[in-house]
Formats: structure tokens, C-alpha cells, sequence
């Protein structure tokens, strides 16, 4: 019987040693997360300060049309590997143990503990890996991410109530896995002038740890998106302080990342009434630096796409504000060399502004008669596009402000050497409104333009450039025979003057160049003279 009692004794303390022996060998299992400094330099939300600040803010890729359920669950034992936290790329704290073991998938638990099977989830999915090295913690890198998968599954399936405990879970779990700084090339780059960096040939940056981001944004997408999300409860996660980080992550390289967070700041913006104001100062803050400092943000055009559906749902009339935001804002974005990049979506605000209230057209009519470009070819033809738009959307009333400006800067683009900006302004003839305004308006019109039209039809190199001329010509000579001839005949005695100014000018110029040969010859002669009765000249040429 001794015996017995001694050997079960013996046998319990070989077990405990055991157990002591493998939680030594492990390590600590991860069990939470840590509060890691913000790499933004702001402060974060006192709802974060509760569990702990978000790790380094990160710059992530979001692919949109990502299918969660298009990835491989794997096999089941792979979930059996136990992550420790000195393998992790992040701190663990001591919120709780978390053995990997322990997580089964939400099919293989009863209803009632899914809730906390999703949180342990959340937690897991808080440690970020190093992705530099491709070959470093490759199954937890795989457990990680069909871990994401699942939660993706489950948000979107699962009739779920987000509580306040499962929220301050899910943002601690995306907030450690997409606020983050960008690649170290892509800043250096950025330092670059900007005769030395363009945004439309280098070729972009994506982030190694993407297969792990696409997923979190699909969440994220997801959860907003969800109807069982209440907004009330949200709000104290998604604060101004979330939205700056997010608005930070639009200078991504990666457009697929660029297209997810227009879509979750889009919602953000029509689920949090409260946060409108905010994002709009916080949108025009990044296009100022944009437009008057830097010259150079990957995510103009996302911006603008995110603007153009707020421009949309303005009422009228139009508050103060946003006109000011028209005047100071969207019509200076045209300056910047890199204009291709973003003008469809510009062009696209612009002409939401002229549906609400087309008395703008004035201030937008002005507006690019400012920045027109002198040099740029490419941007010519875009603002004339524009300008066609805008004019489709103007009254006669309103174009009798500016088409005497306007159609000067449309003349020298008639008798521009290169052949598409030519071209595109003659084209303005075909659009039948603009053709409309310009034939009511001939008398003031015709005397600006003929001029050029009759200069193009004798000089032009281009033959297609000459036929629309002809056309163009033949259109003011139909509306108005007697006026058109009457101009024509103003334009040769105008030419006559500039034929005989030109004699006279280069009579001028001939007697100025006579006059300076003879006095350079005279003062060679003399030079000369002065050489040779030098007495140092003299002897240094023995």
C-alpha cells in the first residue's frame, strides 16, 4: 500500500516538472497586445489607451475584389502549431493565455462560445510578422493569414451583435495591421525635386506584407458595410484619430490599397454624420500641401472620387464654404505638372459644382484662364476638354462675362504649332450648344478669331489642322456674310500694316546692324594701332 501512495506521488511530481519543464521550453505563448509608440506622432484615442496603443502606424495595399473564400483553408493540423511570442513581430503582454491549440474553427464550436472564439481570433491576428525576409516564420505567416480569412468569413455570414468588448477587439486588430510607415524607398523618393521624380513612370511600391493586408482591409470593408455594426458603439473607436490614419495611408504606391480605402472611408463618411466636417478639412488640409508645397501624393485621384460623391449630395444653394472650396481648392489643382494623373476626377468635381449652381461657370471659366498652361501641350488639350464641358453647362448670359478673355486664349491655341491642341480647340466647333453661343455672340467673337483662322489656313503645317479651319471659317461666313466679309476685309488691312511694319522694322534693324560694323571697324583699327605702339607688347614679341 506504501508503495502504491509513494509511486503516485513520484508519478504527479514528474508531471508538474514536466508541464514547468515545457512552458520554459515554449516561452511565453502569446497572450495580448502590447502598447507599442505611434509612429504618426499623434496621440490616440483614450478608448485605445484602454488595451493598449496601436503598434507602429503602417502603410498597407488593399486589393479590391478580394474573394476570402477563394483561399485554401489548408490542412486542419496546421492550426495545432504553437506561436510563441518571442517569434512574433510585436510585444505580448499579459493580457490573458492563449494557447494556437486551443483555436478551432467557428464550424467546429456551438453558437455560444463563437463570441469569444472570434476575440481570441482578433488577438491572435494582432502580431505582425517581419515580411522583409520571405522565408522567416512561413506557417505562422500561413496560420495568420487563413486566420484572417475566417474572420472575414465570419463577419460577413455570422449574425453578430458588435458589442463595445468586440469592437475595442477589432480595432485593436486593424489598427496594428494597417497603420504603419511607408517603405523607405518611397520616402526617399519623395525627397527627390521634382524634376527628378514622377509619379507617372517609376514604378510603385508594394508593401511585402500584402498578402496579410488585402484581408485586413476586406475585414474592415466588411464590418462597416455590416448592418449589425452600430455606429454609436463604433464611434469611439473610429475617431479623428482613425480617419488622419487613414487619410496618411492614401500616399500609398499601391493602388489596390488606395481603391480599399476609398471605399471604407466612403462609408466612414456616410455612416458617422458627426465626423463630416472633419474629413472634409482633413481632405483639403493633404490637397493645400498637395497643390502649393510638395507637388507629389500618390492618392489625389482616390481623394477626389471620395469628394466628388460629397460634392454631389451638397443642397442648394451652395453654403459659402464650398464655394470656397471650389475657389481654392479644386480650381488651383490644376497647376501641378502631374495633372493626368488626377484630371477625370477633377474634372468630374468640377462639373458637380456647375450642376448645382451653373453661375459658377464664371469663376470656373477665370479660374483656368489662370493656370492655363504656356508650355505643356498635354495639359492644353485637357483643359480645352474641360473647357468644352464647362461651356455645355453655361447660359448666354453668363458667357458674355468671359468669352472675351476666353476666346483670345482659345485664338492662340487655334495657331498653336502643335497640331492636337490646334486641333482640339477647333473642335469646339462641333459641339452644337458651344457652336450656338459662339454664333449669337459672332459680333464680338469673330473680330478675336478670324485673324487666327486666316493665319492657320496660309501657314499651318498640319492638312488636318487647314480642313478645320476651312470648316470653321465657312461656319462664320454662313451665319453672317456681310459681318464675315466685313471682318476679312479689316484682316487684310490689318495684315498690310503688319506687312509694312515689319519692312520697316527690318529696315531698322538693317541700318542699326550697318551703324555697329562700322563702328566695330573703326574701333579694330585703332586697337590695333595702340598694339603696336606698345613698348611691353613689342618686347614680349621679340
Amino acid at each position: 500500500m506504501m508503495k502504491k501512495i509513494i509511486g503516485k506521488f513520484l508519478k504527479k511530481s514528474s508531471s508538474n516538472k514536466d508541464k514547468d519543464s515545457n512552458k520554459n521550453k515554449d516561452g511565453q505563448h502569446f497572450n495580448g497586445f502590447s502598447s507599442v509608440k505611434s509612429d504618426v506622432g499623434m496621440s490616440v484615442n483614450n478608448s485605445y489607451n484602454s488595451v493598449g496603443k496601436s503598434s507602429s502606424v503602417m502603410r498597407s495595399g488593399g486589393f479590391y475584389g478580394l474573394n476570402p473564400c477563394s483561399y485554401s483553408h489548408g490542412n486542419a493540423d496546421l492550426m495545432n502549431l504553437k506561436i510563441f511570442g518571442s517569434k512574433m513581430g510585436t510585444k505580448v503582454g499579459p493580457v490573458g493565455r492563449l494557447d494556437i491549440d486551443s483555436l478551432p474553427r467557428f464550424g467546429e464550436v456551438p453558437s455560444s462560445e463563437k463570441v469569444g472564439l472570434f476575440i481570441k481570433k482578433l488577438n491572435f491576428c494582432c502580431v505582425v510578422f517581419d515580411f522583409n525576409d520571405p522565408m522567416k516564420d512561413l506557417k505562422e505567416k500561413d496560420i495568420k493569414k487563413q486566420t484572417l480569412v475566417e474572420l472575414v468569413e465570419f463577419v460577413t455570414i455570422a449574425n453578430l451583435r458588435f458589442d463595445e468588448v468586440i469592437m475595442q477587439e477589432v480595432f485593436k486588430m486593424v489598427s496594428a495591421n494597417l497603420f504603419r510607415t511607408l517603405p523607405v524607398s518611397c520616402q526617399d523618393a519623395k525627397r527627390l525635386p521634382v524634376n527628378m521624380y514622377d509619379m507617372e513612370e517609376d514604378e510603385p511600391i508594394v508593401d511585402p506584407s500584402w498578402p496579410h493586408l488585402q484581408i485586413v482591409y476586406e475585414f474592415l470593408l466588411r464590418l462597416l458595410s455590416s448592418s449589425e455594426m452600430d455606429p454609436k458603439v463604433a464611434k469611439r473607436y473610429i475617431d479623428h484619430s482613425f480617419a488622419l490614419r487613414l487619410l496618411e495611408l492614401f500616399d500609398s504606391e499601391d493602388k489596390r490599397e488606395r481603391e480599399y480605402l476609398k471605399n471604407i472611408l466612403h462609408r466612414i463618411y456616410v455612416k458617422f454624420v458627426m465626423h463630416r466636417p472633419f474629413i472634409r478639412i482633413a481632405i483639403d488640409n493633404i490637397l493645400y500641401q498637395f497643390i502649393f508645397e510638395t507637388e507629389k501624393h500618390n492618392g489625389i485621384a482616390e481623394l477626389l472620387e471620395i469628394l466628388g460623391s460629397i460634392i454631389n449630395g451638397f443642397d442648394f444653394p451652395l453654403k459659402e464654404e464650398h464655394k470656397l472650396f471650389l475657389v481654392h481648392v479644386l480650381i488651383p489643382l490644376h497647376k501641378p505638372k502631374c495633372l493626368s494623373m488626377y484630371h477625370q476626377q477633377l474634372s468630374h468635381c468640377i462639373m458637380q459644382f456647375l450642376e448645382k449652381d451653373f453661375k459658377l461657370v464664371d469663376t470656373v471659366i477665370r479660374g483656368l484662364l489662370k493656370y492655363w498652361p504656356i508650355t505643356n501641350s498635354v495639359k492644353e488639350v485637357m483643359f480645352l476638354g474641360e473647357l468644352e464641358a464647362a461651356l455645355e453647362a453655361t447660359h448666354n448670359t453668363e458667357f458674355q462675362r468671359f468669352m472675351v478673355p476666353l476666346f483670345h486664349q482659345i485664338a492662340r491655341c487655334v495657331n498653336s504649332s502643335h497640331f492636337q491642341v490646334a486641333e482640339r480647340a477647333l473642335l469646339l466647333w462641333n459641339n452644337d450648344h458651344v457652336r450656338n453661343l459662339i454664333i449669337q455672340n459672332r459680333l464680338m467673337i469673330m473680330p478675336i478669331i478670324l485673324p487666327y483662322l486666316e493665319r492657320n489656313s496660309h501657314i499651318h503645317w498640319h492638312q488636318s489642322v487647314q480642313n478645320l479651319t476651312f470648316k470653321v471659317k465657312k461656319m462664320f461666313f454662313d451665319a453672317d456674310k456681310e459681318f464675315y466679309e466685313e471682318c476679312m476685309v479689316r484682316v487684310q488691312e490689318d495684315e498690310i500694316k503688319a506687312a509694312v511694319a515689319r519692312e520697316k522694322q527690318v529696315f531698322t534693324w538693317k541700318q542699326l546692324e550697318d551703324l555697329a560694323m562700322s563702328k566695330a571697324a573703326r574701333e579694330d583699327a585703332v586697337n590695333v594701332s595702340r598694339i603696336a605702339s606698345s613698348p611691353v607688347t613689342a618686347a614680349s614679341t621679340v
